[in-house]
């Protein structure tokens, strides 16, 4: 993990017990790269669901398996390509089939080591991407010794390749980062308005419980809560856009009281980058200039990337 002083603020990862088969790996506090993971347990296998950004927490997530059962990930499933959710791949490529969306593998290797960049403090340890060796178009079903779980995709959102886990019979659905509990929404790299159409979806599988990419957790009520804000997002754009505000000054005009709860504010900056491109016309995932974006998140606040304690 991160040596630096500022580590030491960051809670330890905790295993959250859903049933009997189904575990949550929360990373606290659910800040940038600070993700999480699901665990379900068959007789003699294990599905896993993500993994982490580092090496050093992916190991310590492959302990926490182990603490649970002696069987085996056979199977790993990426819910989308960012590198908090898919670096440490490799740490289960030799026993796990990886499983994604069609788009994720190609979405891996063109974000390469972005992360690392980004965060050069970060102890990341030897990442070896690895991408998923199976893939899916729209929906895939899975038997881990009688537990069904059913991967979905869903279209541009968090990002172009997003994919939802659900456990019909147990009520859990682990939404990757569609959900941020505690958290800002991030559409950056995929869409307002996708991710807005994604609630929808999200509420049609009527869970008990939400495993959120990032923070504790949770129930449907995050679903209300993100929509909330992605809401407002797009009515401060369309004011903004209209009064031909650049995103980066539009963020810093926005008042964010009723959203002051929320980790990451200045992702705000970023999300109005993705939603100035579909007011002018642009498609839901289309490519946009992240380096300009990025800046701008980083313009947010005092001009240097916000802080990732992982």
């Amino acid at each position: 993990m991160n040596g630096s002083a500022t580590s030491a603020r960051v809670a330890d990862p905790y295993l959250q017990q859903i049933t009997d088969r189904v575990h949550a790996y929360i990373q606290p506090d659910g800040g940038w790269c600070l993700n999480n993971a699901g665990i379900v347990i068959g007789d003699d296998q294990v599905l896993l669901v993500d993994t982490a950004a580092t090496a050093a927490r992916t190991f310590a997530l492959r302990d926490a398996i182990a603490s649970l059962t002696d069987a085996p990930v056979r199977t790993l499933v990426n819910t989308h390509h960012h590198g908090d959710h898919t670096h440490g791949n490799f740490v289960f490529a030799d026993t796990a089939r990886i499983i994604g969306h069609e788009l994720c593998p190609d979405e891996i290797r063109a974000q390469g080591h972005m992360l690392e960049q980004l965060w050069p403090a970060v102890e990341w340890g030897e990442i070896k991407l690895t991408v998923p060796t199976e893939t899916f178009e729209s929906s895939a079903a899975l038997d881990i010794e009688g537990v069904d779980a059913r991967l979905v995709h869903i279209p541009a959102a968090h990002t172009t390749n997003d994919t939802v886990v659900w456990l019909p019979a147990q009520r859990v659905l682990f939404s990757g980062d569609l959900i941020f509990s505690g958290g800002t929404p991030f559409v950056l790299m995929g869409s307002l308005s996708g991710s807005l159409a994604a609630l929808g979806m999200l509420r049609a599988f009527d869970p008990l419980v939400i495993v959120p990419g990032h923070g504790p957790v949770t129930d449907a009520g995050a679903i209300d809560a993100t929509e909330q804000y992605l809401t407002w997002l797009t009515r401060i754009a369309a004011d903004a856009y209209a009064r031909g505000r650049s995103p980066l000054e539009a963020a810093r005009e926005a008042d964010l009281s009723p959203f002051a709860h929320l980790h990451n504010p200045e992702r705000l900056a970023g999300n109005l980058h993705r939603a100035y491109a579909e007011i002018g016309g642009a498609a839901p995932g289309a490519e946009l200039d992240l380096g300009a974006a990025i800046f701008d998140i980083a313009g947010y606040g005092d001009g240097t990337m916000p802080e990732c304690l992982a």
